[in-house]
């Protein structure tokens, strides 16, 4: 019977791909628990998310609530540094304090953008660039280890880091860079053991909405039959160390290439378009969009893997709709939501925590002009709009 299996008992050192099959050799170290999954278990995993837990499906939800209704939900946002005209990050520092953001996703380990931070007490999650995955992958873990000193506790505190990403947007996006995103996790969280950071820093990679076959309705959301190979061990991981799913969520996109079956309103948060979705009633396309992942990943027998916003945002020009009063009604009501645990239709009370894109607009972006207009601040400080993230 074939196994869908990594070895997370040893740290990797080669990797080679053989007709579109990861393989990888391994050299011993401490145990850690070996993911493992025939077919036959995959299938009583598909069948029944809960059971390996020991815990039936109602009471599961019940717990899911309880343990992420007590709080509000992090928000924070994107700090893109793609432009040529960007204010000095000392004085981004001061800008976030001013206006009580206090969580922050840089997509890179830039040193002069990470220094700053030191000792602020911003909550960061960083950016392993895309291209770095292949060294991560394929050395020991003292090349993981050798990266997250040199190029992230040299700058700041691990007391600031609440998330390594792993690559962005990689599978299908970027994929030749696909099979060298797990065993990259693996050999991050394997360093950060040895740090004794493991617990606290947790590692994840951010995926786009194209990892999805299937979104609408979003009880029929399913991952790309072609990824099954790397996302079932994947989750397992996230699941096994209580690491969420990272995902990019943007409805503007979704709805300029489909409006003619979503509406703005749908869009928007308004108060106009329902869409039902068997008992769950839902109310616009973050909601929808969210739960289609919730949904694939109770598919893949994964229902309790949370679930982080790392990315979503609506830009104020560049393109239709694209307008300062959109972009304020969305990203407001995508923050009070989050402030409010109100949770999605799928996972009710359970606060979305939300990275909201972006800091500035980006000059040097490539693609469509909107996406040169997603800041929420001018480079003078100034409010694009007025924006609360109290």
């Amino acid at each position: 019977m074939q196994k869908l299996r990594i070895d997370k008992t040893k740290p990797i050192h080669d990797i080679n791909l053989n007709n579109n099959t990861l393989q990888t050799k391994f050299k011993p170290t401490n145990p850690i628990p070996i993911i493992s999954l025939t077919e036959e278990s995959y299938e009583q995993r598909r069948r029944h998310p809960t059971k390996q837990m020991g815990i039936q499906p109602f009471l599961f939800s019940v717990f899911l609530l309880l343990l992420h209704s007590t709080a509000a939900a992090p928000v924070g946002i994107c700090y893109g540094i793609v432009a040529n005209n960007l204010p000095p990050a000392s004085n981004v520092v001061n800008l976030l304090k001013s206006n009580g953001i206090s969580n922050i996703r840089l997509f890179n380990a830039d040193p002069d953008t990470l220094k700053p931070f030191s000792g602020t007490g911003i909550q960061l999650m960083i950016g392993v660039p895309n291209e770095v995955l292949p060294s991560l992958a394929t050395g020991t873990v003292n090349v993981s280890l050798d990266w997250l000193q040199s190029n992230i506790f040299a700058y700041v505190s691990s007391d600031q880091v609440r998330y390594i990403a792993v690559g962005n947007e990689v599978f299908l996006k970027d994929p030749f860079y696909t099979p060298y995103v797990l065993p990259s996790i693996i050999s991050l969280y394997q360093a950060l053991q040895i740090l004794g950071l493991a617990d606290k820093i947790k590692v994840s990679s951010p995926h786009a909405a194209s990892v999805l076959s299937s979104s609408s309705p979003p009880s029929t959301g399913t991952f790309d039959p072609y990824l099954r190979s790397v996302m079932v061990p994947y989750l397992q991981f996230l699941e096994d160390h209580g690491s969420p799913f990272l995902l990019n969520v943007y409805p503007y996109i979704s709805y300029i290439r489909n409006k003619q079956y979503i509406s703005l309103d749908y869009a928007l948060f308004g108060s106009g378009t329902t869409v039902q979705d068997g008992a769950l009633t839902y109310t616009n396309l973050f909601d929808a969009s969210v739960d289609a992942f919730v949904w694939a990943m109770e598919r893949e027998g994964f229902g309790g893997v949370a679930v982080v916003v790392a990315e979503t945002g609506w830009p104020r020009d560049g393109g239709d709709a694209a307008t300062p009063e959109n972009a304020l009604a969305y990203n407001n009501n995508v923050i009070r939501r989050a402030r409010n645990s109100v949770g999605t239709p799928k996972r009710p009370g359970v606060g979305v925590e939300v990275f909201v894109f972006d800091l500035f607009d980006e000059n040097l972006k490539s693609g469509d002009e909107y996406e040169r207009h997603f800041g929420i601040f001018g480079l003078d400080g100034a409010k694009a709009y007025d924006l609360s993230f109290n």
